[in-house]
């Protein structure tokens, strides 16, 4: 099963203020703000949601093909996605703007002042996923620009290549009718259990409607771990890995996603992909930045045992070699 990925491709510039934002503005001065905060920190994270699924996919052996627009500055970034297993064959190059990034400062208190820049990433609604036709089984559609996600997912309808739905960040400035239109006949639909709800809330659909919707819709829990619903079929419910070291929740969600598809792309149920979602969600959390954790089979195979039994690790251990 051959997955293709597509959605924002991005970097983050972080930076860190040792001071708190609040002491530097003016009450009575806030409609002429001129202000340059010296910080002591920078880093530089390779990111977007594309990309990091991709990348998890990557690494569990699926070879996706990662498809969207960049500027002419990713080339070190294309590099760090080939090694890692991901197709990036398809992504095309602006000739006019930089690649997509987000910067922020965080000040000592965690509030932060952010910008994000979507540079090629606003090219995406011109993409062609005709290439797609014989070479991909399934198409996820993830946050990015919401006029390419649209046009994306009526392509794979018209192309009639199945497509999984995970609207995610663009949720909030995205109307009723857009997420219908995104979400109905997905095969998958993907969130954590506040868009669920708030996807239920825009599109004025209850959630056994949404289930009705969609082929499989899976629901993120925290550190509850996940729901999985079909139409007319009892819910699965997985429960969280145990003995969790939170260290960064950036690209957690992604992370889930690209173990459950890879558990899909297997062969394997829907309860041992939720659970290899779990289990690759946790690897991104307890590291720092989306893209930097390591996958090593052994360990995955121990969590998996600690979290879910023997049958369960002996199942995954036979994909993850």
């Amino acid at each position: 099963m051959r997955i293709a990925v597509t959605g924002s491709i991005a970097t983050d510039n972080l930076m860190t203020f040792p001071g708190r934002f609040a002491e530097q503005f003016l009450a009575d001065k806030l409609s002429k703000i001129s202000l340059s905060f010296l910080v002591n920190g920078l880093e530089i994270r390779r990111g977007g949601v594309a990309a990091n699924i991709a990348f998890g996919l990557g690494c569990l052996g699926l070879r996706p093909l990662l498809v969207g627009t960049v500027g002419d500055d990713f080339g070190e970034y294309r590099q760090w996605l080939d090694e890692h297993g991901v197709d990036t064959s398809l992504v095309r190059t602006s000739e006019r703007f930089h690649t997509a990034r987000f910067v922020c400062t965080t000040d000592v208190d965690l509030n932060q002042i952010a910008s994000f820049y979507p540079g090629a990433m606003s090219e995406d609604a011109g993409l062609d996923l005709t290439v797609l036709v014989g070479h991909a089984d399934l198409v996820l559609i993830g946050a990015g620009d919401p006029a390419a996600m649209l046009s994306l997912t009526q392509q794979c309808r018209d192309l009639q290549i199945p497509f999984a739905a995970d609207t995610s960040q663009q949720l909030a400035v995205l109307e009723g009718d857009q997420i219908r239109q995104l979400v109905g006949g997905a095969s998958y639909l993907f969130s954590n259990e506040y868009e669920a709800s708030l996807t239920e809330h825009k599109t004025g659909w209850t959630a056994d409607e949404l289930v009705a919707q969609v082929g499989t819709r899976v629901t993120t829990l925290g550190p509850d771990g996940v729901r999985v619903d079909r139409d007319g079929e009892q819910p699965i419910v997985v429960g969280p890995v145990k003995d969790v070291t939170t260290v960064d929740p950036t690209g957690t969600g992604d992370a889930f996603r690209a173990g459950f598809l890879a558990a899909v792309a297997w062969g394997l149920d829907l309860e041992r992909a939720a659970q290899l979602g779990n289990l690759m969600a946790i690897r991104a959390l307890e590291t720092t930045g989306p893209q930097e954790y390591a996958l090593r089979p052994a360990d995955l195979v121990a969590r998996c045992t600690t979290s879910y039994g023997d049958a369960a690790a002996d199942e995954l251990a036979a994909h993850l070699g």
